[in-house]
């Protein structure tokens, strides 16, 4: 009888001795709020990314230019990206200052440091690198080139310099047009690749399109070219 109790009162305490006490969960867990409910976030938020086609080209000359077009690109992309930049510090700081005279003074400091900056660099460039960082420009800011400089400067010096690009077939006034442009398709094209490589900071464009919109209107239009011929 005592064995028996002994029994009873020992093997409930090696029951619970052999049961590892649960671990709780100690994951920081998000909620959102949808019309007063806290539910929890489960999910995992992932940067986009877009699925690119495979590069193909009808011919060596193509492969060729496309390749070339890369490395101009790839070049002069970091200043209209760099442009972008200092205008949006430009547009920032000048909304701060009341007076017009402290913004007149500070819009010169930034313009000459700009000048400063790019001269030196820019007057290394080719033609079509020129043209490309004009275009590229645009995309980065939604001004065109002769647009910032009217508006930096003054609309005859705006004149001059388009006039003068022109003597070296650059037009300043020139828009990036992946939509309507197979040249400016391909730079978006380029870009977008060099982002996902990591080669090139991302900086979002200033103007609207759609990658995928773009894609689907080239690769078709070529594939209907090859089809007719």
């Amino acid at each position: 009888m005592k064995r028996l109790l002994y029994i009873l009162f020992i093997l409930p305490l090696m029951l619970t001795a052999q049961i590892e006490p649960v671990v709780q969960d100690s994951t920081v867990v998000e909620y959102i709020l949808v019309d007063g409910d806290s539910i929890p976030k489960t999910a995992i938020d992932l940067n986009e990314v877009l699925l690119l086609h495979k590069l193909k080209f009808s011919s060596k000359e193509d492969r060729i230019t496309y390749l070339i077009l890369k490395r101009k690109t790839l070049k002069v992309y970091p200043y209209a990206k760099l442009a972008a930049d200092r205008l949006t510090t430009l547009s920032e700081r000048l909304e701060k200052l009341e007076s017009k005279r402290a913004k007149k003074k500070y819009a010169k400091k930034i313009q000459k440091y700009i000048e400063d900056e790019f001269s030196t660099e820019l007057k290394k460039l080719t033609r079509t690198e020129g043209q490309i960082l004009v275009k590229l420009i645009h995309r980065q800011t939604g001004t065109t080139t002769f647009g910032l400089i009217k508006e930096l400067r003054s609309g005859w010096r705006a004149f001059w310099f388009n006039t003068t690009a022109s003597m070296f077939d650059i037009s300043l006034k020139e828009e990036f047009n992946p939509m309507e442009v197979k040249e400016d398709f391909l730079i978006e094209d380029i870009l977008e690749r060099a982002f996902q490589n990591r080669q090139l900071e991302r900086q979002k464009p200033a103007i609207d399109f759609d990658f995928y919109d773009l894609t689907d209107k080239w690769l078709n239009n070529k594939a209907t070219a090859e089809t007719k011929n």
